[in-house]
């Protein structure tokens, strides 16, 4: 009696294989085809961004590219470095060991999860009366740059322009 009900999962087991296998491949025929014309009009978008001296245009990307792309700056930093970026998001602001922090936080597209990239702003601001509330939505373009503080390296844009 065992035979029967091993071979039967067996043969169960193969035919879901099976049919997952031809599924798989259609899905990622059909799922490349997006990617590529995403990828193409990333180009675009980052070809007429680079004529108004902007490299990296976060505003003119859907919330689920925006999040990639700022993880993107925070796993490899060198490959933005020296670029001018321009972000929307909420403004946060930080106080630690009385340093003062600025930040644009973005959200993915479900809201779930939040990202930040700290910016410094040209010129001297003071803080509150030239900056928005917490939690403001405003609009930052700046250089992207990285510091160190102890032993961590953090990302920022810098002479950065606030517009709120």
């Amino acid at each position: 009696m065992k035979k029967p009900i091993a071979l039967l999962l067996a043969v169960f087991m193969i035919l879901t294989l099976a049919s997952c296998g031809n599924n798989t491949a259609k899905e990622t025929a059909a799922s490349s085809a997006p990617i590529a014309q995403a990828t193409e009009a990333q180009k675009e978008t980052q070809a007429k961004t680079s004529a108004d001296g902007i490299d990296v245009d976060l505003t003119a990307m859907s919330a689920t590219m925006v999040y990639s792309e700022v993880q993107n700056m925070m796993l490899k930093p060198a490959d933005y470095m020296g670029k001018t970026v321009k972000m929307a998001g909420a403004f946060n602001v930080a106080e630690e060991n009385g340093q003062r922090y600025y930040a644009c936080v973005i959200k993915d597209a479900t809201a779930c999860c939040a990202q930040g990239i700290e910016f410094v702003r040209a010129g001297d601001h003071a803080y509150p009366d030239e900056y928005p509330s917490q939690g403001d939505e405003i609009s930052v373009i700046g250089t992207f740059t990285t510091y160190k503080e102890n032993t961590q390296t953090y990302c920022q844009l810098k002479d950065a322009q606030l517009t709120f």
